[in-house]
């Protein structure tokens, strides 16, 4: 049987590893920490925009499972906020069990505190990964999920200090990239005044810290919007953001919350000094990053060169999937690029033609956007989300964006490709 090895558990790594088990392959998934999801264990936020369009192509193609797992743990469904329309809320307390027994249970290996530490390679192909406590693993193929934040390094020196945040550095040790380990080239991202790297675009107070209207009208509602007074409004932050999607005046002029179990503030970091003076905030208390009245994690700092079936430049048999195969910031643009790593990562260790999503569909146009960045020498130059920014109208132009169903799955089924994740490769 052929064996896929996928490096980082987040998002992108979870979806990789399903796909690579439903196209046959033998799957071991190997996470730094001691938990999965990565940023999904401080996210929630789902199918708001365009991310719904994505979601229903990649249920279409046959990555039904991850969204079906998330089904019962919604929090809140069709909430609109400013600028997102019909976005649903996930509890991020409890979405790593969901995912985590999903995996188990359809016979993915899951190794948790495994730190990748070096390779075995023979020409431009790994052969192996060598775990920090010297253990090695072979296998056919790879797929490199370890994103683009941290190590503590990077924070200090492009960002505002250690966060320490959900990604826990001190405790598990610094983000490794299996991609430069084996050789490969990685890029950052550029932001316009040339600094690297975006900061992470939201922080989480403890809900029980609020003050209990506040509170019960997070719990019913989904959401509150405070409005801050004209000395605390800083709209310079949102330049700060890597979620450039949440980059409007009405999250600089506002304290927007949601309520994914936590309360999700929509703001990089706020002085806590500040904040404690707003009705409602006066015991407020961060949750994550535990340093979010001063600053947040960085990220877009480790990217890959790949080509559209995700595939590594220069390396045979390796893939990449979430931040790490490009500027794509969000849970479904992970899921969306992590399943199609996986699936390929499959096809490539059974000599098959790599699967590229045409553009026809959302995910394909999103993957062939970031291609054209790096095919005409600007790489990360810019970022893309199906839920805002230039992505989402651009999907609006090609007509692209679509919340129903039958004409999404339509669309699928023309481009020949329904179920393609779920059948096994022979």
């Amino acid at each position: 049987m052929v064996k896929v090895i996928v490096v980082g558990g987040g998002w992108a790594g979870c979806a990789a590893a399903l796909a690579a088990k439903q196209a046959g392959a033998e799957v071991v998934l190997l996470e730094r920490t001691d938990m999965l999801l990565g940023a999904g264990l401080v996210g929630g936020i789902m199918m708001n925009n365009g991310r719904r369009t994505a979601a229903l192509e990649a249920t279409a193609l046959g990555g039904e499972a991850i969204f079906a797992a998330l089904e019962g743990i919604y929090r809140h469904r069709n909430l609109s906020f400013p600028g997102h329309a019909h976005a649903c809320l996930y509890d991020v307390l409890k979405a790593e069990p969901a995912i985590r027994s999903l995996l188990a249970a359809r016979g993915v290996t899951i190794r948790t505190q495994s730190r990748v530490a070096g390779v075995k390679k023979e020409g431009d192909r790994v052969r192996a990964v060598i775990l920090e406590d010297g253990t090695v693993l072979y296998a056919d193929s790879f797929v490199d999920a370890t994103g683009t934040s941290g190590p503590m390094g990077n924070c200090l020196r492009y960002g505002q200090g250690c966060a320490l945040c959900i990604q826990r550095c001190p405790a598990f040790g610094p983000r490794t990239s299996l991609v430069a380990l084996a050789g490969g080239s990685e890029y950052p991202f550029v932001k316009p005044d040339g600094t690297y790297g975006a900061m992470s675009g939201s922080c989480k107070l403890v809900k029980e810290s609020l003050a209990p209207d506040l509170r019960a009208e997070l719990e019913a509602s989904g959401k509150v919007e405070v409005p801050l007074p004209s000395e605390l409004v800083r709209p310079q932050k949102l330049k700060m953001k890597v979620c450039q999607q949440y980059a409007l005046p009405a999250f600089a002029n506002n304290i927007i919350l949601l309520d994914t179990g936590h309360a999700k503030l929509m703001a990089p970091f706020f002085p806590l000094e500040y904040l404690r003076r707003l009705p409602g905030f006066a015991e407020a208390r961060f949750a994550d990053p535990y340093a979010a009245g001063k600053g947040n994690s960085m990220r877009l700092l480790a990217m890959a060169y790949r080509d559209n079936a995700l595939k590594v430049t220069g390396l045979a048999n390796v893939f990449v999937g979430g931040e790490k195969q490009g500027p794509a910031v969000g849970h479904t643009e992970a899921i969306t690029t992590g399943l199609l790593a996986g699936h390929n990562a499959v096809r490539g260790a059974r000599n098959k033609d790599f699967l590229v999503l045409p553009r026809t569909l959302a995910s394909g146009e999103l993957i062939a956007q970031i291609t054209a960045d790096l095919a005409a020498g600007r790489p990360g130059s810019r970022s893309y989300s199906f839920s805002g920014a230039g992505f989402f109208q651009l999907m609006r132009e090609k007509n692209l964006y679509c919340t129903e169903e039958a004409e999404v799955f339509r669309r699928v089924k023309d481009a020949g490709l329904e179920g393609i994740y779920a059948r096994p490769l022979k």
